[in-house]
């Protein structure tokens, strides 16, 4: 078994309401930040994963994904296989 690092990155899918997103852009445009688009706040889930292979450490990310760390309704993700967190790049 191998250790790899995963990151998901989760966020809101396009057309649902984000009030988060809403607050973080207006707060920008009134700090006199201009020419910010559409926002989305998400966030990054990061963990170890002891896995047979790469693709087997893609596929179970995947399941954790759809089962918990992301509501397949109202959100999308993104799953990122590489080296633990903490080695020699």
């Amino acid at each position: 078994m191998t250790e790899y690092g995963i990151e998901v990155r989760v966020t809101p899918r396009r057309g649902i309401l984000d009030p988060q997103g809403k607050a973080v852009g207006g707060a920008l445009s009134t700090l006199g930040f201009s020419g910010v688009g559409e926002v989305h706040v998400g966030r990054l889930i990061v963990f170890s994963l002891q896995a047979a292979s790469e693709a087997e450490a893609r596929e179970r990310a995947d399941a954790m994904c759809r089962q918990l760390l992301a509501n397949p309704v109202t959100e999308d993700y993104a799953v990122t296989v590489g080296a633990p967190a903490g080695s020699a790049p």
